[in-house]
C-alpha cells in the first residue's frame, strides 16, 4: 500500500524497501498475520505523533465520574443527617455522583416508609445542586438511591444568591447617614420678624427701645435652647 493510500500490489521486500527510500519514507508492517503480510509506506515518526495526539485529546475529553456513597439510618439525629447531607451537597458540587444507602436494622426493615421519607428529605435538601438520577429501591435490608450533579439546578441557584446579594448591597447603600438624620434644621421663618424688630429699633433714638432689643435676643436664646431641649 502506497503514502497515498493506493494498491501498489505484491512485491518482493527488497523492491518495497527501495520504493519507500525513494519517497524517504518508511515501510511499516500492518497486517502481520495475513498472507502475505500487508506493509504500507508512510512516515512512520508523523504517524506515532498524530496517534499521540489522538490519544491526549480522547484522554481530555473523557470525564472521570467517581461515585461516592454516603450512608444514613432510618433513626438519625437532625445533626449527624445535616452534616452527611452538607457532604453529599460537597459531592455533587465537585461533579460526583452520589449513592445514598439507608440500612434497615431488626424490625425496621418492616418498615420502608421510614427510609424513602429519609431519602426524600436528602432530596429536597440538594435539590439546588443535584437531581435522582436512580430512584429509591429496596435492595435486601438497604435502601438506594442515586443522585448525580444538576448543572441547571446549580446555575438557577448562582444567579439566584448573586440577585440577593445585589438587593442586599442596594438596600444598604439607601440608608441614610446617621449624623445627617439627627442634625436639627433651624427654621428661616423665625429670622425674618427678628431681622425686622431690629431694623425698627435702630431707627429709634429712645434706650428703652433698645433694652427691648436685649430682651428679644435672649428670648431668641432660650427659644434656641428649647429647640436644641
Amino acid at each position: 500500500m502506497g503514502h497515498d493510500g493506493q494498491q501498489i500490489g505484491i512485491k518482493p521486500l527488497p523492491e518495497a524497501l527501495s520504493l519507500a527510500r525513494e519517497l524517504d519514507l518508511d515501510l511499516v508492517e500492518v497486517a502481520a498475520q495475513a498472507n502475505p503480510p500487508v506493509c504500507r509506506i508512510m512516515d512512520y515518526g508523523k504517524y506515532k505523533y498524530e496517534a499521540a495526539q489522538k490519544a491526549k485529546e480522547s484522554r481530555r475529553k473523557t470525564t472521570n465520574v467517581v461515585i461516592k456513597e454516603m450512608k444514613y439510618r432510618p433513626k438519625i439525629g437532625g445533626g449527624d443527617f445535616d452534616t452527611k447531607t452538607r457532604k453529599v451537597e460537597h459531592f455533587l458540587a465537585e461533579g460526583h455522583k452520589v449513592k445514598v444507602t439507608l440500612t434497615f436494622r431488626g424490625r425496621e426493615v418492616a418498615h420502608p416508609e421510614l427510609g424513602r421519607k429519609i431519602l426524600e428529605q436528602v432530596e429536597a435538601a440538594v435539590k439546588d445542586v443535584g437531581r435522582v438520577e436512580i430512584f429509591p429501591r429496596i435492595d435486601g435490608r438497604n435502601m438506594t438511591m442515586v443522585l448525580a450533579p444538576d448543572k441547571k439546578a446549580q446555575a438557577a441557584a448562582a444567579k439566584a444568591a448573586a440577585a440577593a446579594i445585589a438587593e442586599a448591597e442596594e438596600l444598604a447603600s439607601g440608608i441614610p447617614a446617621p449624623d445627617a438624620a439627627e442634625t436639627p434644621e433651624v427654621p428661616a421663618a423665625t429670622e425674618a420678624p427678628e431681622a425686622a424688630e431690629a431694623a425698627e429699633v435702630s431707627d429709634s433714638p429712645e434706650t428703652s427701645e433698645t433694652t427691648e432689643i436685649t430682651e428679644t435676643t435672649e428670648i431668641t436664646e432660650t427659644d434656641g435652647e428649647a429647640n436644641e431641649a
